[in-house]
């Protein structure tokens, strides 16, 4: 298990786990990350990352990305 910034781009992964507190939780969760879902990185640029997550591309900063663990 990994941060999400750790993967390589075009690479599809399965979240495994969501950290942060409780808040940060639920703000990362209603943007479509949450368990079991299948993400994969389209590019990244600056640490930042742009994802195809549930059929949509959402843009993602490395704090966040370190918070989603795959």
């Amino acid at each position: 298990m990994m941060p999400l910034m750790f993967a390589d781009v075009g690479e599809s992964c399965i979240i495994k786990r969501i950290g942060g507190s409780a808040e940060t939780k639920k703000h990362i969760e209603n943007l479509g990350f949450v368990v079991g879902a299948e993400v994969s990185i389209v590019t990244e640029t600056g640490g930042n990352l742009i994802v195809n997550v549930k059929e949509s591309r959402v843009a993602v900063s490395k704090e966040m990305a370190q918070k989603i663990f795959v």
